[in-house]
């Protein structure tokens, strides 16, 4: 349990063992005053919630950045970042109760022993499922940015002109043209490494050099380019292969979501939070729901926000001249929809009739893997925190299904670990001397799909569930449609095929369904677009209905491509934020 409360003022840390009352807050009942109100307020401390609160204060605003979780300082809160396997008491498996308090958890891959401190309690904030939805929360300052995969990868025009191209959805109101100096600006910042390819489905960046490729990986990618000219690359990451700015190179050790104590990959608390820090114009305030945005009819615009802090359950509003939403797609939707007034009943950003819906994911849960021969005297070094990526191929440059849009794989090979001989040599010489050899290789990868943004596919707010604090919670009500499903069958057909070219043996196939969410890249519900009737914000992320509103995490997606979303997050929060400065400047918000 937290006994100190931590409180950001600037560039001072101030801990307190008592309950704390900030001496910048205001009861709700109360008259506003200069001290509760900032240039910005940031909500959400995440991917997108960082590069906000780095943007908005390095152009000179002061920004308070709430954050609903406790805080979890660089370093200092990764507990576990050290130890080696056998210091977990567990092994790495959860416990019993764990698995009753945490059974959202414990659908997948999310619970391990090293990481359930991340994930939000369940008890205390709990959703509903019309339809099967998997939600992995973490609340806590800095939020999934420690737990991400890391991967990178630009979008494209073919990406954002998918919507326009098939008629699904509403068209993008940009184009490649307009984020790409925005994906250089955030690469370099937060440190990408990786390849160049010169694939236009697939744009290159600002990258640091580069991981390998292995041996087998290399000559698979080879096999597969010759027989279908289809592209295997190793993986786009931010993971540094160089030091940037105080942060020093991945050190290999692949233990990346407890947390890197060098800082070698882009997290909240190892990059963009120091930065906002460092310009002396950063508030931050943890234990911070933000129950709704405030509206001022005269003017139009917001007019700040209200806060519910989850210590005293006491109401605070916080006052300012924009409001950065980054509280993750389906939490900034659900503000939204809380801030619900005479004028729009269904939420700010509701006259379009979109929010809420459209939501988008990733599916996958399937793929193949095999045996490969040939490589007994060769071997890894290091625990690469990487893999390799194959880019999507399907309804591109002549390729024809009979769905739309596409998928990619993400996988690796290696050697086989000690553990295959445990159930034909458990005990004795043999085993031991068994374990001092490395197994067969073998190589496998997942497949990442599209899903198109589909109107019925939405979240709503469910007034008869109630939180810990007595604020209604999310109803989920999204599945994958026959789009999907036939783009399933060839992703598995696919990958065994490709690797069938490239000789591997024993190639056995898998797919274990996927419930919307699973894929952790939740997307929609307060889409981009041209016109205000249908769709939440305008080009520059700005809330129709209020100008002065700005979402730039995956609740702005009008698409999600197949490849993975946050660096397109980055690239808008930066655009977005650089548009909102220079409109202050001018006088328009």
């Amino acid at each position: 349990m937290l006994t100190a409360r931590v409180l950001i003022f600037h560039t001072t840390i101030i801990i307190s063992n008592q309950r704390y009352m900030p001496q910048d807050s205001v009861s709700i009942n109360n008259k506003a005053t200069s001290q509760n109100t900032y240039d910005a307020i940031v909500v959400g401390s995440g991917i997108s919630g960082g590069w906000a609160a780095k943007e908005l204060t390095e152009k000179g605003l002061k920004v308070l950045m709430l954050e609903r979780g406790a805080p979890h300082e660089h370093i200092k809160d990764y507990h576990f970042s050290g130890n080696d396997p056998w210091d977990f008491v567990h092994r790495g498996t959860t416990t019993d109760q764990q698995k009753k308090d945490y059974p959202v958890a414990h659908r997948g891959w999310a619970a391990q022993e090293q990481v359930m401190d991340a994930w939000a309690n369940e008890k205390d904030c709990p959703y509903t499922e019309v339809k099967p939805f998997t939600w992995w929360r973490s609340y806590r300052m800095g939020g999934r940015s420690i737990l991400w995969g890391r991967q990178s990868y630009r979008w494209s025009d073919i990406d954002f002109g998918a919507n326009a191209k098939d008629g699904y959805g509403v068209d993008w109101p940009i184009r490649y043209r307009d984020i790409a100096p925005w994906y250089d600006y955030v690469e370099q910042f937060a440190g990408i490494s990786g390849s160049v390819e010169g694939l236009p489905h697939l744009p290159d960046g600002h990258f640091l050099p580069p991981m390998d490729l292995n041996i087998v990986e290399k000559d698979v990618a080879a096999r597969i380019k010759a027989t279908f000219k289809r592209h295997l690359i190793i993986g786009r990451v931010a993971n540094l292969t160089a030091p940037i700015a105080g942060r020093t190179q991945c050190q290999f050790r692949n233990r990346c979501w407890e947390g890197c104590p060098f800082g070698g990959y882009f997290s909240t608390q190892s990059s963009t939070l120091p930065a906002a820090r460092a310009t002396g114009n950063l508030t931050v305030r943890p234990f911070s729901v933000v129950t709704k945005i405030m509206y001022n009819k005269g003017t139009q615009k917001a007019t700040g926000v209200e806060v519910l802090d989850t210590e005293t359950n006491k109401t605070y509003v916080y006052n300012s001249k924009i409001v950065f939403l980054n509280a993750s797609a389906l939490n900034s939707a659900w503000i939204l929809m809380n801030s619900a007034t005479d004028i729009w009943p269904g939420g700010m950003g509701s006259s379009s009739g979109e929010l809420g819906h459209n939501i988008m994911d990733h599916h996958y849960n399937l793929g193949a893997s095999g045996m490969v021969e040939g490589y007994e005297d060769k071997y890894t070094y290091g625990r690469r925190a990487n893999g390799f990526y194959i880019t999507r191929f399907a309804n591109l440059y002549g390729d024809k299904r009979g769905f739309l849009r596409g998928y990619g794989y993400q996988g690796a090979a290696s050697r086989e670990g000690w553990s295959r001989e445990v159930a034909e040599l458990n005990i004795g010489a043999d085993f031991k001397e068994a374990l001092t050899e490395p197994g067969a290789w073998t190589i496998g990868a997942t497949g990442f799909g599209e899903i198109l943004p589909y109107h019925e596919n939405k979240i709503t707010l469910d007034k008869n569930v109630k939180d810990k604090w007595g604020l209604p919670v999310l109803s989920m009500d999204a599945e994958l449609k026959e789009n999907e499903y036939k783009m399933r069958k060839d992703m598995v057909t696919d990958m065994v095929a490709m690797l069938e070219a490239a000789g591997v043996k024993k190639i056995s196939t898998y797919d274990t369904g996927h419930a919307m969410g699973h894929g952790i890249h939740e997307m929609g519900t307060a889409r981009m677009g041209n016109d205000p009737k249908t769709s939440v914000l305008n080009g520059n992320n700005q809330v129709w209905d209020a100008k002065n509103v700005f979402v730039t995490d995956g609740a702005c997606m009008t698409s999600a491509a197949c490849q993975n979303p946050s660096l397109t997050y980055m690239a808008l929060t930066a655009r977005a934020a650089d548009f909102a400065v220079s409109e202050l400047k001018k006088g328009n918000l």
